[in-house]
């Protein structure tokens, strides 16, 4: 039996249709590619950022999030990131996805139509009941913050 969720995706203009919806690249994949829908290539110079359209929007179960990754391969090759990774789509979320994508490296960075830039992750949300407390149980850590572990 296949564990599946159904994400329902919508195309926002019929001027995509040829850019393939988001999908796994292989069987043991956790992200489905999604891709730049541009008309003309795009330029993002190096040490800058720049929303890239998908001409899609999304349908979400309720308690899940798609999480927005980078792809590894940009990133080694091109120094190309997520500015916000990992971004988050909530499931009450209906406009477009755009990806904000960060130019990391020296060279600037051209984007076509239909190139894959970035993942997206399905993910199980837990809503928290917020309580609040005078006091907190210790631990062994207490209040020790940034870089406190693996110091004796």
């Amino acid at each position: 039996m296949k564990d599946s969720v159904t994400l329902n995706f919508k195309r926002l203009s019929n001027s995509f249709n040829d850019i393939q919806l988001p999908a796994y690249a292989t069987t043991g994949s956790s992200g489905l590619d999604i891709r730049a829908a541009v008309e003309n290539d795009l330029t993002i110079p190096a040490g800058k950022f720049l929303l890239v359209p998908t001409n899609l929007s999304v349908e979400i179960p309720s308690s899940y999030e798609l999480q927005v990754r980078p792809r590894s391969g940009l990133a080694a090759k091109n120094g190309i990131g997520i500015l916000n990774s990992p971004g988050t789509i909530d499931s009450d979320y209906r406009g477009e996805i755009k990806i904000i994508l960060f130019n990391f490296s020296e060279i600037d960075f051209i984007i076509h139509r239909g190139d894959r830039i970035a993942q997206l992750v399905l993910a199980k949300v837990h809503l928290a009941d917020v309580v609040e407390s005078a006091e907190l149980n210790s631990t062994k850590r207490g209040i020790g913050g940034f870089g406190h572990t693996g110091k004796d």
